[in-house]
C-alpha cells in the first residue's frame, strides 16, 4: 500500500502503545507483559511492515505471546485495543491507509479471540450450531 511506509509505521506504532498504556482498562496489563517497550515496539513495528508491507520482518508469534497472559485478558480488551487503534490511526494516517490498518486490526483480532477463548468442547460457546448438534445427538 504506497500510503503506509516504514516511517508511517514507526511513528503510528509508538503513539498508540503510548496510548494504548495511558489508558485505564488495557494499559496494566500491557505495562506487566511488556519488561523492554523500546525492544517491544521494534518488534511490533516490524510485525506491522510484515502484515502491511509484506517485508517479511517480523519473526514471531503473536498467539504464542498473547496466550502467556491468558488468566488477564478478555475480550472486551480487544474491543478496547480496537478503539485505540482506530482512534490513533484516524489521526495519524492518512484515510485510506487507517481503513486499511483498522481492517487487518480488526482481523487480528477476531483471530487472536478465536485463539485464546474458542473451544471445541464448549458446547453453544461461539458455535450456533453446537447446541443444534447436541439436540440431535440427545
Amino acid at each position: 500500500m504506497d500510503q503506509i511506509e516504514e516511517a508511517a509505521l514507526a511513528r503510528l506504532i509508538p503513539a498508540f502503545y503510548d496510548r494504548v498504556r495511558a489508558d485505564p482498562h488495557i494499559g496494566p496489563l500491557f505495562d506487566d507483559a511488556v519488561d523492554h517497550w523500546p525492544a517491544h515496539l521494534e518488534k511490533l513495528i516490524a510485525f506491522w511492515s510484515s502484515v502491511m508491507l509484506t517485508t517479511g520482518r517480523y519473526k514471531g508469534s503473536p498467539v504464542a505471546a498473547h496466550l502467556k497472559h491468558k488468566a488477564r485478558i478478555t475480550p472486551a480488551m480487544f474491543d478496547r485495543w480496537l478503539v485505540i487503534w482506530s482512534a490513533t490511526t484516524d489521526e495519524l494516517m492518512p484515510p485510506d491507509a487507517a481503513v486499511a490498518l483498522q481492517a487487518k486490526a480488526a482481523r487480528i483480532a477476531q483471530s487472536l479471540r478465536l485463539a485464546l477463548f474458542f473451544r471445541l468442547d464448549d458446547p453453544g460457546r461461539g458455535r450456533p450450531e453446537a447446541s443444534l448438534h447436541s439436540s440431535i445427538k440427545g
